[in-house]
């Protein structure tokens, strides 16, 4: 069976995998059909994943298709088309008990900690799996990003008519955008490169957008009429964006660090953080109901996923292609690899 894995950052491989079995109780045997390409796939090329083991077969963003179920399930039936939640958690430890198995002590994460899609089958647990009738391959491959961006928006908990700042315009600060804007927050998105803020601006429907480029705390402080942002979503995994982040936050605001880094974030405590009581939040991957909310939204035409996919290649060409999707000017938004027809 045909897979691809990732040796040691910046080298992959086309390598043949066992096939897989049948699945047990509580199991399916699911067949990929399309596998997003994300940061994390990106960090991992690059090694700068935190989380990353080598050698690894990638893949977590996937829509895949049920070809066989085990004994006692019952959510899905063979022909199923669904999207995967890939955080595999124990169900036992102390963050499951208490409904957080996105932080489960143990956790394994399709294609990063643990094998994940970019292979023609493979077993998962059938709870880990979200079925539509309406969605495309396409469009289930997405559902797992846009429950980063889901889980994040709620960690910050925005009410309308809140001035909301999304630091960084890839594909996990355009999820996070899409759940701004639900909340009904008048949304800025700040970025460094000029072509995703025209994206966020025309495609996406972005209130104001802002270029880093050294003006940004002014300019935000204009568009917030002062006051700054009373949630701030930080996307970049720059540990310098980072900490900066807190300067962009209103007086009682409340920071989301949804991107990661392997670098210290340093900032100051007493001028910044304490004298405007801020609160800070981590947000890491995302609960069973963020994807089922989603597929929903997606079904009823409330999230709109076709500028999303602006890149497509097929299995045998993405090691070829992989390294031009990390160049700014290839203008990826995001990238999709066709594993089966």
């Amino acid at each position: 069976m045909k897979a691809i894995q990732l040796q040691e950052p910046g080298k992959f491989r086309r390598i043949d995998v066992p096939d897989a079995p049948q699945p047990g109780a509580g199991e399916a045997l699911v067949r990929v059909h399309r596998v997003g390409i994300c940061g994390s796939d990106y960090g991992g090329y690059l090694g700068k994943m935190p989380f990353y083991s080598y050698p690894r077969v990638p893949g977590h963003e996937l829509g895949v298709e049920v070809l066989a179920a085990g004994d006692g399930v019952t959510n899905v039936s063979p022909g199923d088309r669904c999207s995967v939640e890939p955080y595999m958690n124990c169900g036992e430890c102390h963050p499951c008990l208490r409904g957080s198995g996105n932080c489960c002590e143990t956790l394994k994460v399709l294609g990063v900690m643990t094998d994940g899609g970019l292979r023609e089958r493979f077993i998962v647990p059938a709870r880990k799996l979200h079925k539509s009738t309406k969605l495309s391959f396409d469009q289930l491959a997405l559902v797992e990003t846009l429950a980063i961006g889901c889980h994040a928006v709620n960690r910050g908990n925005p009410k309308k008519g809140d001035d909301v700042l999304v630091i960084g315009a890839g594909p996990i600060g355009l999820s996070a955008i899409e759940f701004v804007k639900l909340s009904g927050a008048r949304i800025i998105v700040l970025d460094l490169n000029r072509q995703r803020l025209d994206f966020c601006k025309q495609v996406m429907g972005v209130d104001e957008t802002v270029l880093l480029d050294g003006g940004e705390m002014d300019e935000i402080k204009r568009l917030t009429n002062g006051s700054m942002a009373q949630v701030v979503i930080d996307a970049t995994g720059s540990h310098l964006s980072m900490a900066n982040a807190l300067g962009f936050c209103a007086f009682t605001g409340r920071l989301v660090y949804v991107g990661i880094t392997q670098q210290e974030v340093v900032f100051q405590h007493a001028p910044v953080m304490h004298r405007r009581e801020l609160s800070m939040f981590a947000s890491r991957n995302a609960l069973p109901e963020d994807f089922s909310r989603i597929i929903r939204l997606i079904e009823d035409g409330s999230i709109d996923t076709r500028p999303w996919i602006t890149h497509h290649a097929d299995f045998d060409d993405m090691i070829e292609v992989f390294p031009e999707w990390l160049k700014p000017e290839s203008g990826v938004i995001k990238a999709v690899v066709s594993v089966s027809s």
